[in-house]
Parts: structure tokens; C-alpha cells; sequence
């Protein structure tokens, strides 16, 4: 049975709820970078570009702007270190009555990629890709190849 490979279709369009979700996962990168860049003592300088339309001329060029990033995070009246996720100017509910989860310390906020994790007892423990490619990983790490 031949198929043919003309009929297929690529679609030429993302559907709405694709793109929100990539929108959602490129703020919570963000979030993770301004907390990493507080942690290390850094500055956090996102771009964006905007459309600029020339008067005299009437050429629409690409501008880059600098792009204002707001913490997700703030300190509760109790002292303590929370966090709320935020979909533009609306605060997501993450549990029914609930729009922000208590965080241990501003350490807890830069989030550790999951192969780094060890088992209290050193012991390597398991890894989506499996033990190996985890082993692997360490070892690129430290001869700078990642």
C-alpha cells in the first residue's frame, strides 16, 4: 500500500489554546530567570520587539524595547515567601480558593533541573531518559560540554 504524501496537510495555523500555553510556559521561564538573575545578584534585561512604522518614510522596522518583568513572588503579612502565577493582569486560581502557594525562602524559587536530583542516600535514582543518560549528563556538566 502506497500512500501519498502530497494529501497531507500541515496545518497553517496554532490552535488558540496552544498558543496560551506557550504564552503561560515563556512567563514562567521568565519567572525562573528573574529569580535566578536576584539570586546571583544580577540584573534580569528581557527584550522585546515592537513594530515602528517611520513617518517620513513609511517603513515598518522592528524596534527592540526593553521588557518590564514583575515578580510573581511577594511576602505574605505573616513573613513569609509566596507565589501567585499571573495570566496577564489575572491572577490564576492554582486550587479551588487559592491564587498563591507558600514557598520555603527565595532559594526555593529557582527551580532545580530534574536531573540533578540525588536520593538522600547518593544514590542516583531515576531519570525519564533513564540512569545512564543521567550519568551522562553529570558528566558533560562538569567537563563543560552542556
Amino acid at each position: 500500500m502506497v500512500s501519498d504524501v502530497s494529501a497531507a496537510v500541515k496545518p497553517t495555523s496554532v490552535p488558540a489554546v496552544q498558543l496560551r500555553r506557550n504564552k503561560l510556559v515563556l512567563r514562567l521561564w521568565e519567572q525562573c530567570e528573574l529569580a535566578r538573575a536576584q539570586a546571583a545578584g544580577t540584573v534580569f534585561a528581557p527584550v522585546k520587539f515592537r513594530s515602528v512604522v517611520e513617518n517620513d518614510t513609511g517603513i515598518r522596522r522592528q524596534v527592540e524595547t526593553p521588557k518590564r518583568v514583575k515578580p510573581w513572588w511577594f511576602v505574605t503579612d505573616a513573613g513569609k515567601l509566596a507565589l501567585s502565577v499571573r495570566y496577564g493582569t489575572r491572577v490564576l486560581e492554582l486550587a479551588k480558593g487559592k491564587v498563591a502557594v507558600e514557598v520555603g525562602s527565595e532559594k526555593d524559587l529557582v527551580p532545580i533541573p530534574c536531573h540533578r536530583v540525588i536520593k538522600e542516600d547518593g544514590d542516583i535514582g531515576k531519570y525519564r531518559w533513564g540512569e545512564q543518560k543521567k550519568k551522562d549528563m553529570f558528566v558533560w556538566e562538569k567537563i563543560g560540554k552542556i
